[in-house]
């Protein structure tokens, strides 16, 4: 018998809403439609404006939550009309949400998702799962990333140690020991796509560099990379995690700024390239020195240049693409979120302490009933 849950994922690139059909009655999670929603211009320009202070902003997320909300719902509609599927035939929805503060590290840490789930469960008649970061974060965790424990469940092997690499707007990797008595362990390494898109779309017509095409035109600049490359982010050890907070437009202005020497445009989509494919494998060469395979998965998979960096600097380990283990890399973030909503709607925890550096593990999200 099916057991039918939905996965929702907006991420840091804010280039659409992610929905998934998944039955996880069978072994591994089987993915049976998959479907996607863009944003609308007006509500993705105030999702970016709401990652920073200003004058108004409570009413500004109060309206963005609802509206998110709305459009989530839409898409869960859309999705089950493309395949068949009556709303009550699905158990839950789990619904990440939109990202637009995250500052674990602060004096109080806190972390925010909007994307209103009482409006997602009221509209689409589905008890709807939401909320899955704020539990890590009260018992001392970094509230992310999350997916590793998803990974663990379908992705980990005895005979081989893996890492797989999450490269959305922000890059995260999961550290899969083949040996069962070591612990997983997983956290952000950087910018993924978030610089790189923010660059393109100033100065070149679309939402992202299709195939790193531009990236690959350009060369990179050593000294501004090196420049980059000394952020503090990276010099933190693990458990960590970041997000626009700190990774946006404007660090990057503030470093071509202090730079000072005029950089070609070009050069500095190969050098914010070289920055996401150098800071995703330095962590691997130091935290997995032993990992056989490199599993990618996100919208990086299709960036070329990026890819072909990666390989470069990873001593000769073996990159592929989730695709390769039967898992979409378009929707593995996807997958998961359907995922953890099994986990919390079965009572059982979805974080992973030696992932988030929580004290214990918990129960994630709040369940809204339908």
């Amino acid at each position: 018998m099916a057991e039918l849950y939905i996965g929702l994922m907006s991420g840091t690139s804010l280039d659409g809403i992610d929905a998934v059909l998944v039955d996880f009655s069978a072994d591994k999670p089987q993915l049976l439609v998959a479907h996607n929603t863009p944003l609308p211009a007006d509500l993705r320009k105030n999702l970016l404006a709401l990652n920073r202070p200003a004058a108004g902003e409570i009413a500004r997320m109060a309206q963005a939550d609802v509206e998110l909300g709305r459009l989530l719902a839409q898409t869960v509609k859309q999705l089950l009309a493309l395949h068949n599927i009556d709303n009550t035939q699905v158990r839950a929805i789990g619904s990440h949400g939109q990202t637009i503060r995250h500052n674990p590290d602060a004096d109080v840490p806190y972390t925010v998702q909007i994307g209103d789930p009482n409006t997602v469960a009221e509209l689409t008649g589905i008890t709807t799962v939401a909320d899955f970061r704020r539990r890590d974060l009260v018992a001392a965790g970094q509230g992310a990333p999350l997916m590793p424990a998803f990974h663990a469940a379908y992705l980990r092997v005895n005979d081989a140690s893996r890492v797989i690499v999450n490269i959305g707007g922000m890059a995260n990797i999961t550290l899969l020991p083949s040996h069962p008595n070591k612990a997983v362990t997983g956290f952000d390494t950087g910018p993924g796509n978030v610089l790189m898109d923010g660059w393109y779309q100033r100065h070149q017509k679309g939402r992202y560099d299709k195939g790193g095409k531009w990236a690959a035109s350009g060369k990179t600049d050593p000294a501004f990379l090196q420049r980059m490359q000394g952020d503090k982010f990276f010099k933190l050890a693990p458990p960590k995690s970041t997000g626009r907070d700190h990774f946006d437009m404007r660090w990057l202005d503030r470093l071509i700024k202090r730079h000072g020497k005029r950089l070609q445009r070009k050069h500095v989509q190969a050098s914010l390239c070289e920055l996401s494919a150098w800071s995703i494998a330095t962590a691997i060469n130091e935290y997995a020195a032993d990992a056989h395979d490199v599993i990618v998965c996100g919208g990086g998979v299709h960036n070329t240049a990026l890819m072909f960096r990666l390989q470069a600097l990873l001593n000769g380990r073996q990159v592929l693409s989730s695709e390769d283990f039967a898992i979409d890399p378009d929707y593995m973030e996807a997958i998961g979120f359907a995922w953890l909503a099994k986990q919390t709607m079965d009572g059982k925890p979805g974080n992973l302490p030696s992932v988030t550096g929580a004290r214990h593990p918990v129960v994630l999200g709040g369940i809204y009933s339908a």
